[in-house]
């Protein structure tokens, strides 16, 4: 009966005798009274607001009230956006097929095969996504909709030359769209600082072009890891050990080469690695060049397959201890709940949210545009990054004209091949091309209004309904309040907030992307990862590294950071960086009383300006004794104080440990700092590129070179904020990490913005007045805003369903298996050998 509802017996009943057959007859006679009793008073609720005190609140006459109705229905009210088309909007399918042929068009002349059935040596179109257009023509677009055109739209789009006699990455600018006679494509270098993207940097297409050489390598060692690991890859269905490629693969672009760590193929296979590593070359599109360079077990090392099977065989081997924690049931990785008894009442749904008035936000699904309470926004997605938002306005203001996820780090260590060598940086693998269907219910609320997005890759492209959820959430906390005994001093108002929310599972990793707003003109920017740990074998040499989470499992210490681009526009596009820090001071004054001393030690604010950018590489002061905040010094408030928009640090406010590994030199030196600033330039759009991860030591954008010592003060500005987390793993990691726990965040909130707190606005509050006569209650003002009494629309079932799958001609796919699902979704994280 857990999954029931039960009346809740108590003590005297579960213990009391059988009663007499008269006796059960008035008990069941009073149980239909008291039924019916319960039923009016939920039909006709007692209303308990503002009574004299002579008045019971149980009236009969409050008992007759208008009967509870059906609440609003759950449909946002229509948005009013301040243009007609959204500049940041993806491309659909449509405009991508069509992209996709003019490139294929012979007047191109770039002899491209389709990606789906290309070879390495094949020229093939990677990638298609819109290319946002210049700040200046977006601005004087929203400034003058009517009078003033759109931007034009244009495409990026990634060709791999892998024909060419010298194999070579290039990105392109395509248009203006649509495809027509103006139509063009130039090579698109400025926003990079190399003007190629070297070959060996490339984004996957498949891992089948690994496959071959896997093919020779795993079949000759089937009877060693039976025998070590009970597992084998023969390239058969049922194989039990799969593999995963590590990152990352090159250093500058010269060479393709890497390490593969074998996992049994189990349901959550990252907590399952046997401790077996093969270093490969990939170097070149002949994959009969690819070979073998290196074997590593249980820290002995073998140049090939055939020394590796000779120790095995003559007893030289030092192999690792038995896995009983492998042998057995593996259900520990899954999320399937234990067999313990369950909590008590968790048989009863908890608590979800209901606007019981109808949804207080307002949305343009077409323009993908939100607005609540003062707030308006557009919302952007990428392959990339995903999620964005465009033209942040409150009150009508412009505070941001963009905030966007840049990239996300993390850095592992351990005393394995695997773990001491990867660094990933996930806008390699499309942290918005890993966006899938939120869970209703579970990721958002019921009550949510979910939005779909579109990316394109080189197998086609992917629509997913439930892309990204918008919600008002009730935070349960005054926003402000006091209790006081003056009139006007007693009050509060509720603290609601907007949330915009998208989740990315990367491989192993699912991060959740949350914008909050807040009425008081604060936006809180949060990052939350959940899923599993990417585990070691673990072993006493790995204790330094990391924590045991099974018998022979080990949860590997890492850094994850994570970079956003911030450009706020505070009154305007010309800001300058503020630095405001406190500190100690000792001094005197004449009119110190002799009973303390002379002198009085205390602490003072000092206000500091940053003028260049070569300053501008910042970590939050030591104890947080201080902060940054861009401010327009040209725009004051009613006290004479330039209004400025300050950036605060929340959970979690770290930067990366390691600074010089080789396999980070360059490719993310943002994660360096907490946060930094520069001018904001169009060539500088993002602070990484998905090559990035695969070139740490000549990367396609080198943060620093954004910081060549120009003067930033009063010019468009774009600060770059990290969040993320030392995760130092622990055994409630297992099965997957807690968003409770690893989560971080930063606030960008009013400094000076407003000549008070705007919060007092709302209406949604309560002023209280005391009595006049003593032991009367007190009365007070809610502003005409009344709760709400009405009957809630059923919950729809659960249901989940994929995505939608395109051709890359446009027509719908074929429903997918889960295989299939997860070998396109998992393909580099789960290798499987297939002839």
């Amino acid at each position: 009966m857990a999954g029931e509802y039960q009346l809740i017996k108590g003590d005297h009943q579960r213990e009391s005798p059988r009663p007499l057959t008269s006796r059960r007859a008035i008990l069941t006679v009073g149980f239909v009274f008291g039924t019916i009793a319960l039923s009016v008073l939920y039909a006709f609720p007692p209303r308990f607001g503002h009574l004299p005190a002579d008045q019971s609140p149980f009236d009969l006459a409050d008992l007759y009230e208008q009967p509870l109705k059906q609440c609003a229905a759950g449909f946002p009210p229509p948005a009013s956006p301040p243009a007609p088309t959204n500049p940041w909007a993806s491309l659909t399918v449509s405009e991508t097929v069509a992209i996709s042929e003019w490139l294929n068009s012979p007047e191109r002349n770039l002899n491209l095969t389709r990606a789906d059935i290309a070879g390495l040596s094949d020229n093939l179109i990677y990638h298609i996504e819109a290319f946002r257009p210049s700040k200046a023509d977006a601005l004087a677009y929203l400034a003058s909709p009517k009078t003033h055109p759109a931007p034009d739209r244009y495409a990026r789009v990634t060709i791999h030359h892998s024909a060419a006699a010298e194999p070579v990455i290039m990105d392109y600018l395509v248009g203006p769209l649509p495809v027509d006679i103006n139509t063009t494509m130039r090579p698109l270098t400025e926003i990079y600082h190399r003007d190629t993207i070297p070959y060996h940097a490339r984004g996957y297409t498949s891992m089948a072009d690994l496959q071959p050489l896997l093919a020779r390598i795993m079949p000759p060692l089937a009877e060693v890891t039976k025998e070590l690991f009970g597992c084998v890859a023969l390239g058969l269905e049922n194989d039990t050990l799969v593999a995963n490629a590590l990152a990352p693969l090159s250093f500058d672009g010269s060479f393709r080469r890497g390490w593969l760590s074998w996992r049994r193929n189990v349901p959550g296979p990252w907590l399952h690695p046997v401790g077996l590593f093969h270093y490969v070359d990939m170097t070149g599109t002949d994959h009969t060049q690819w070979r073998l360079l290196k074997i590593v077990y249980n820290h002995q090392i073998f140049q090939n397959t055939d020394d590796f099977l000779a120790a095995f065989r003559n007893g030289t081997l030092k192999r690792l201890p038995s896995r009983p924690d492998q042998n057995s049931n593996v259900d520990w990785s899954t999320r399937k709940r234990p067999d313990v008894p369950q909590r008590d009442l968790d048989h009863l749904p908890g608590p979800r949210a209901v606007s019981f008035a109808g949804l207080r936000f307002r949305v343009d699904r077409a323009l993908q545009y939100v607005s609540w309470m003062g707030w308006s926004m557009y919302l952007g997605f990428d392959r990339d990054m995903g999620l964005s938002l465009w033209d942040v306005r409150f009150r009508g203001g412009r505070i941001l004209y963009e905030l966007a996820p840049q990239e996300a780090v993390a850095q592992y260590a351990g005393n394995d091949p695997m773990q001491a060598t990867t660094a990933w940086l996930d806008r390699y693998f499309g942290m918005g091309g890993s966006v899938r269907n939120m869970l209703p219910g579970y990721d958002c609320p019921h009550e949510a209004v979910f939005l779909p997005a579109t990316t394109h890759s080189f197998a086609g492209s992917i629509t997913r309904k439930r892309a990204i959820c918008v919600f008002e959430h009730d935070t349960a906390r005054p926003i402000s309040r006091h209790m006081g005994y003056m009139r006007g001093e007693f009050g509060a108002v509720k603290g609601y907030v907007l949330v915009v929310r998208s989740i990315a599972t990367v491989g192993n990793y699912d991060y959740l992307f949350d914008y909050m707003f807040h009425i008081d003109g604060t936006i809180e920017v949060r990052l939350s990862a959940s899923g599993y740990l990417q585990a070691g074998f673990w072993e006493p040499a790995q204790a330094g590294y990391g924590t045991a989470i099974r018998d022979t499992t080990m949860g590997s210490l890492h850094d994850h950071v994570i970079n956003y681009k911030v450009d706020l526009d505070v009154v305007g596009e010309e800001n300058s960086l503020l630095f405001t820090h406190t500190e100690q001071e000792e001094i005197t004054q004449p009119w110190f009383e002799d009973d303390w001393g002379s002198t009085v030690i205390q602490q003072k604010i000092t206000r500091t300006y940053i003028e260049s950018e070569d300053e501008a590489l910042l970590k939050f002061p030591p104890n947080f004794q201080g902060g940054y905040s861009l401010v327009n010094t040209a725009q004051h408030n009613r006290w004479d104080i330039p209004r400025g928009y300050a950036i605060h640090p929340g959970y979690s406010p770290i930067h990366s440990t390691v600074v010089g590994s080789k396999r980070m030199l360059n490719n993310a030196n943002w994660a360096r700092y907490n946060l930094a600033v520069s001018r904001r330039k169009d060539n500088e759009p993002s602070s990484s590129s998905m090559w990035n991860m695969n070139l740490p030591g000549e990367p396609m954008v080198d943060f620093h070179k954004f910081f060549d010592g120009e003067n930033i003060t009063q010019t468009d500005l774009v600060a770059w904020v990290n969040v993320g987390m030392h995760h130092l793993p622990q055994a409630e990691d297992s099965p997957n990490t807690r968003t409770n726990l690893a989560a971080s965040s930063f606030f960008l909130t009013p400094l000076n913005y407003f000549d008070e707190d705007v919060s007092m606005e709302s209406t949604n509050a309560i002023l209280l007045t005391p009595p006049e006569r003593p032991g009367d209650t007190w009365t007070y003002e809610d502003y005409g805003v009344k709760d709400v009494n009405c009957v809630p629309g059923s919950v729809p079932p659960f249901e989940y369903s994929g995505e939608q799958m395109y051709g890359l001609d446009g027509a719908l796919a074929p429903p997918a298996s889960a295989e299939e699902m997860r070998k396109f979704a998992d393909s580099y994280h789960r290798i499987k050998l297939e002839f």
